[in-house]
């Protein structure tokens, strides 16, 4: 097991000084805040990078930590900026390294000393490489079950960013949801090929509802403003947008980064932080995965129903299962 042995990194030497020099005039040395920076490729409103950036503006304002961040950088520019966290003897760097994945590998290989918490689909990579993911996949096949239930045309409408394993999970965990308490339901499957493009996404949407879609998958910004224009309910994914979309979002699988940033920073100050895979953080036994729904839009019955699930999930007595690959369209 390889660790970081430094728990702050390269400035503990001279923190250790300083309070050394101090300890006959202060009543207490203060503790030391991990120094955290984060790189974004979209900005930090979107809806997945803004839990990441949630979970450590909480920290910050916790006082565990002092954090800037780095948003909309190009994947051309991303291990430029990686390396001038890392230069700037940063404790801690999370972002996501989906399309970056070699370069930002190739940098934390150049600066052991500094823990990387990285979004990514593959594995971590010792020393100091550390990876996460947002497994919601329970909670998106809670959100299903509504879904399933609810539909009055049996055609589910889905647009998603990109068809990578991090978004077909959740599409395929909902899906399976949807098919458990409705065998007649058929899925309408996109995918606009950006992380942020409302406009497209808007317009997909439009296209499925078109065809029939009564009830419409929001993995990505833009869905959920068509099912308000159209006066279809919609289903939210990673936050909890009911409040912009009244009367519209029936249920949201929410993600909280929080137990994952949090472990980390508790690894980093402790000096036990490791390449490891933190995705079991967002699993919902961690509380880094929720469901909220819409009672004034969803019958008792079905929320009674999901609840019930939701308790077999935490009490281990039902496993949601993964799928990685592609969803298609079976309507």
């Amino acid at each position: 097991m390889t660790r970081i042995s430094k728990p702050l990194g390269r400035r503990m030497f001279m923190a250790v000084a300083a309070a050394t020099a101090a300890l006959f005039t202060l009543p207490a040395a203060a503790e030391e805040k991990a120094d955290v920076a984060a790189i974004y490729t979209v900005p930090v409103e979107q809806q997945w990078v803004s839990r990441i950036h949630k979970a450590l503006k909480a920290a910050e304002a916790e006082g565990r930590i002092t954090y800037e961040f780095s948003e909309n950088v190009a994947n051309t520019d991303y291990e430029r900026v990686m390396r001038e966290y890392a230069e700037a003897d940063k404790d801690l760097v999370v972002g996501e390294a989906f399309a970056v994945e070699r370069a930002a590998r190739n940098v934390a290989a150049d600066y052991p000393e500094v823990a990387f918490l990285m979004g990514s689909s593959f594995g971590p990579a010792k020393p100091n490489f550390a990876v996460f993911d947002n497994w919601i996949h329970e909670p998106s096949y809670l959100t299903g079950m509504i879904a399933g239930e609810m539909t009055e045309s049996d055609k589910i409408g889905m647009v998603g960013g990109f068809a990578i394993p991090e978004v077909n999970r959740l599409m395929h965990a909902f899906m399976a949801g949807a098919r458990e308490v409705n065998p007649e339901v058929c899925f309408m499957v996109s995918f606009i090929n950006s992380w942020y493009d409302p406009p497209k996404a808007k317009e997909a949407a439009f296209a499925q509802m078109d065809a029939g879609a009564d009830i419409m998958y929001a993995e990505r910004f833009g869905v959920s403003d068509a099912a308000v224009e159209r006066d279809v309910k919609a289903i939210g994914n990673v936050i909890d947008t009911a409040g912009d979309y009244p009367d519209t979002i029936l249920a949201s699988a929410i993600w909280h980064m929080e137990p994952t940033i949090d472990q980390a920073i508790e690894d980093v100050a402790s000096g036990d932080f490791e390449a490891a895979d933190y995705g079991q953080y967002s699993f919902m036994a961690h509380g880094g995965g929720s469901i909220v729904i819409d009672e004034s839009l969803v019958p008792e019955k079905v929320v009674e129903e999901v609840e019930a699930t939701k308790q077999e999930i935490l009490n281990g007595m039902f496993r949601v299962n993964v799928n990685d690959e592609e969803p298609s369209s079976d309507c």
